[in-house]
């Protein structure tokens, strides 16, 4: 494969890695160009002016998402001694942060549902709906708790 097919075959896989953060996670497709491409990437440290190259974006629209990821420790910037460039890179634990955020945010919810159960009395069809989600949720956080993360 030459340079330019592995380069195409590179850019195709950090497009779906875009598309899926739109409709998963309702980000801009610029975020999720870069999160595709830092996950890709060699060297795994690239500077804004490397992700902006490789991904065909601004510097400007770059660095707003840039500052976006590194405030919720997806991707962490790198200082090299003697180097005025900023770096950056896809935190060692950024998947398990992501994960935890999910779960973190389905026990909230899960809180919500008790109060619901509640408020909805013991039997009938609302409470029944409000226990579906209930289930789901203390499953899921069962699961969690049994099965952590390998490293």
């Amino acid at each position: 494969m030459s340079a330019e097919e592995q380069q195409d075959r590179l850019l195709r896989w950090v497009e779906r890695v875009s598309a899926f953060c739109v409709e998963e996670w309702g980000l801009p497709p610029i975020t999720g160009r870069i999160l595709g491409w830092l996950m890709i990437c060699d060297p795994a440290e690239q500077s804004a002016g490397q992700i902006a190259e490789a991904i065909q974006a601004s510097r400007a629209s770059l660095t707003s998402n840039m500052r976006f990821l590194t405030a919720i420790d997806l991707v962490e910037k790198v200082r090299r001694p003697g180097d005025r460039t900023s770096y950056y890179r896809i935190e060692d634990d950024a998947w398990q942060k992501v994960i935890q955020r999910k779960l973190d945010s389905l026990s909230a919810f899960g809180e919500i549902a008790d109060e619901g159960l509640d408020i909805a009395g013991g039997e009938g069809q609302r409470t029944e709906r409000i226990k579906a989600a209930h289930d789901s949720l203390t499953w899921l956080q069962n699961l969690a708790a049994h099965h952590p993360p390998r490293r």
